[in-house]
């Protein structure tokens, strides 16, 4: 994994001087130019992850092309929206370099946000208070997960919690949209006429190499967490689903032993009857009520869950 790769091309100079170890500027020690006075998690665990806010640019006007022109294998990881009649793959290794796309689909502005160091693929109705807004990446970290900003108010919002940590907005929430993290040819073969995030981003990068490579199979982390649980390996796969104030992580090989040959497990959680399905092909896993609903859910390594939710259970058996 070459995160110093990433905060080199990402950041420029700056960048550059911390990975190698050179102290930061004066304005880079005041957290970004953010204000966390009040914050609504404990300010000495919000860190600086490297670039500027900014550094990691949002894609605020995306391109996207047919399926045939996605230059995607079959393997490769996207996140996909089927919403208002439209279906959009969003490909991990365009992600891995911006972690936020400000889109719309239908009337309905959206914003597609991926954190690389939890492997957090998550999707918001970006409309707060009657407003659209427009999404960047601050350059820090709560958790170990990317904090975002509305470049309106520069308030401070954790991805994961899905709410304002710090600054005018804190304390609202972001609705979720249910999103699936999967294969491209997964994804593809339920929405052939998919559209796909183009390349043509207007940035230079590399979409070709993974700056993160490697970084899923290592037993450590690069940034401290506030709480951990060694009921799994740090970084195990989970898809994790919070209903009535109840949290549950369902880890991938669990559902792969124990899900039925559809891939389904049935559960209660929160009161509500859900089906989980697991896709065994993909490792991919999507949840829905019992009435078909898809539910938002979150594909997560496991540490990044927990430390979200250090009061999560895990499945058992009927």
């Amino acid at each position: 994994m070459q995160r110093r790769d990433i905060l080199r091309l990402a950041t420029g100079a700056a960048g550059a001087a911390s990975a190698a170890g050179a102290p930061w500027p004066a304005w880079a020690r005041t957290l970004n130019g953010f204000d966390l006075s009040g914050a609504l998690v404990p300010a000495a665990a919000i860190e600086a992850g490297g670039p500027p806010r900014d550094g990691i640019p949002a894609i605020d006007q995306p391109r996207f092309v047919d399926a045939a022109r996605s230059g995607l294998t079959d393997a490769d990881r996207i996140l996909g929206l089927a919403r208002n009649g439209v279906a959009r793959a969003y490909p991990v290794r365009i992600l891995n370099w911006h972690e936020i796309v400000n889109d719309r689909l239908g009337d309905e502005p959206i914003a597609v946000t991926y954190c690389p160091l939890c492997g957090t693929g998550i999707a918001f109705d970006a409309r707060v208070g009657g407003q659209a807004a427009s999404f960047g990446v601050s350059g820090l970290l709560y958790n170990s997960d990317v904090l975002l900003y509305d470049r309106r108010t520069e308030s401070l919002w954790s991805q994961i919690l899905g709410r304002a940590i710090a600054g005018p907005l804190k304390g609202t929430a972001l609705p979720s949209v249910p999103i699936t993290h999967t294969s491209w040819a997964a994804w593809r073969a339920r929405h052939p006429r998919t559209e796909v995030l183009s390349t043509q981003t207007g940035f230079q990068r590399d979409y070709g190499r993974d700056p993160y490579d490697g970084y899923d199979k290592v037993p450590r982390l690069m940034f401290e967490v506030q709480h951990r649980d060694a009921r799994l390996p740090l970084k195990a796969w989970v898809m994790g689903l919070v209903i009535n104030g109840q949290a549950r992580a369902y880890p991938f090989d669990w559902l792969a032993q124990k899900a039925d040959a559809q891939g389904r497990w049935f559960d209660q959680l929160g009161g509500q009857r859900i089906r989980i399905q697991f896709d065994r092909r993909s490792r991919s896993a999507e949840a829905f009520d019992a009435s078909g609903r898809m539910l938002a859910s979150i594909t997560a390594f496991w540490f990044a869950w927990v430390a979200f939710h250090p009061g999560t259970d895990l499945p058992k058996e009927p």
